[in-house]
C-alpha cells in the first residue's frame, strides 16, 4: 500500500527488522523485574494480544539474572532497557537477551560504550538508541533552547557515531517527543540523515483516549510516508492495550492482515440489550479464533443494537446479531436463523463463524 524507506536489515532474535521487513509491534512490561513468574505470565498475555517484541527494564545486575530465566521461557524476543550502569547491559547480553535499548551518552565514558558494543557485536545483539525529549543532554538543550526536533536528531546521531566508531552497525534509533508535531518533524529528519531502522512512538502520550489518538495520528502519518520499521504505542494503560492499538493502526494501513472484521453500532435510546458487552466479547472471541487460525479469512460479523439499521447490516454481513429485548436475532449469510439469549449470543456467533473457516 505504501513505499517503505529502505533501511538496514537486522534481527532481534528470530524477528527481522528493517530492510523492508513487516513493521513489528512492541510494548514494555511494568512488572517487578526480579519476579520471573510475573514477567512470564505477562509476556504470554502480550504475545497472545499480538506483540512481536517486548521490552523489560533491567535496573540492576540481579534483574539481568532474572532476565536469563525469563528469556528461556519467553514466547517472543526480549529487549533489555538499560540506563546509567553499563554492567547491566553486559549482564543482559550474557543472559541471552535479544536486543538492548540504551542511551550511549548516559552509561559512562567511551570505554564503557566500547565494552557494551564489543559484547553486543560478539553475540549478535542489536542496540536501540533511545532519545527522549524529557532526557535530552544538557549541552544540546542549552544549544537548541529546548528539545527541538533538530536537538533530538543531533543527540541520536551523536550516539550513533559512538557505536559506529566501534564498528557496530546493528543499530535501531528512536527519538521520541510527547507531541505529534515534534515527533513528525523529528522522524522525518532522521529518515533523511540515517539508514538505521526507526522505532516510532509518541512518548508519554497519555491515558487511553488521548494517547491512542496522538499515536494513531503520528504513526499513521509517518508509516504512510514509508517511515518506520517498528512501533510502540505508549499509553498510561496495560501493555496488552498498547499492543492492540498498535495492531489496529497497522491493520488500518493495510500493513497487517485485517483480522476480524466487525461492524457494530454506537447504540441509541432504542437499544434494549447489552450491546457494548456483547460486541466486546464477540471481538475478543474472534481475536482468539484468529490467533488459532492466522491464515484463515474470517467472515464479516455485525453486532447491531436495534431494528433501525440492524436488519440491513445483517443482510450485508456474513454473520450478524440484531438486538431485541435482552436477546438477539442471529443472521447467517443474510438469512434469519434464530433468536438467541444475550448469554448465548457469543457462542452462537462463534459457531456460525467456524462454519465459514473450517
Amino acid at each position: 500500500m505504501f513505499t517503505r524507506n529502505q533501511t538496514r536489515a537486522l534481527k532481534i532474535g528470530s524477528l527481522p527488522l528493517g530492510g523492508g521487513a513487516p513493521v513489528s509491534v512492541q510494548t514494555m512490561l511494568n512488572d517487578d523485574p526480579h519476579d520471573a513468574n510475573a514477567l512470564i505470565a505477562h509476556l504470554e498475555a502480550c504475545a497472545a494480544a499480538g506483540a512481536d517484541v517486548v521490552r523489560l527494564t533491567v535496573p540492576d545486575v540481579e534483574a539481568a539474572k532474572t532476565l536469563g530465566e525469563v528469556r528461556r521461557r519467553s514466547p517472543v524476543p526480549l529487549v533489555a532497557d538499560i540506563h546509567f550502569d553499563y554492567r547491566c547491559a553486559l549482564a543482559s547480553i550474557d543472559a541471552g537477551v535479544d536486543a538492548l535499548r540504551l542511551n550511549p551518552g548516559n552509561i559512562g565514558g567511551r570505554d564503557k560504550v566500547q565494552a557494551v558494543a564489543r559484547a553486543a557485536k560478539a553475540k549478535g545483539v542489536p542496540i536501540r538508541i533511545g532519545v527522549n525529549g524529557g532526557s535530552l543532554d544538557k549541552a544540546l538543550f542549552a544549544k537548541h533552547g529546548s528539545a527541538t526536533p533538530a536537538a533530538l536528531v543531533e543527540s541520536a546521531l551523536q550516539h550513533l557515531k559512538l557505536l559506529e566508531d566501534e564498528g557496530f552497525r546493528d543499530v535501531v534509533i528512536s527519538a521520541k517527543a510527547s507531541d505529534v508535531a515534534r515527533m513528525l518533524e523529528t522522524y522525518r529528519l532522521l529518515a533523511e540523515r540515517t539508514d538505521c531502522p526507526l522505532h516510532l512512538g509518541v512518548t508519554e502520550a497519555g491515558t487511553f483516549i488521548p494517547g491512542t489518538v496522538r499515536n494513531s495520528v503520528a504513526l499513521g502519518i509517518l508509516l504512510s510516508e514509508g517511515i518506520g520499521d517498528t512501533i510502540r504505542v505508549s499509553l498510561t494503560d496495560v501493555p496488552e492495550t498498547e499492543v492492540k492499538v498498535g495492531l489496529e493502526i497497522l491493520r488500518a494501513l493495510g500493513m497487517r492482515a485485517p483480522g476480524p472484521s466487525i461492524t457494530s453500532c454506537p447504540t441509541c435510546g432504542r437499544t434494549r440489550c447489552d450491546l457494548f458487552g456483547t460486541a466486546a466479547r464477540v471481538e475478543q472471541a474472534l481475536e482468539a479464533l484468529y490467533r488459532e487460525r492466522p491464515g484463515a479469512k474470517l467472515p464479516h460479523v455485525a453486532v447491531m443494537g436495534c431494528v433501525v439499521n440492524g436488519p440491513g447490516e445483517a443482510k450485508g454481513a456474513d454473520v450478524a446479531l440484531c438486538g431485541g429485548e435482552k436477546e438477539f436475532l442471529l443472521y447467517v449469510r443474510g438469512a434469519l436463523v434464530k433468536k438467541v439469549a444475550e448469554a448465548d449470543a457469543v457462542d452462537a456467533v462463534l459457531a456460525a463463524v467456524r462454519g465459514f473457516t473450517v
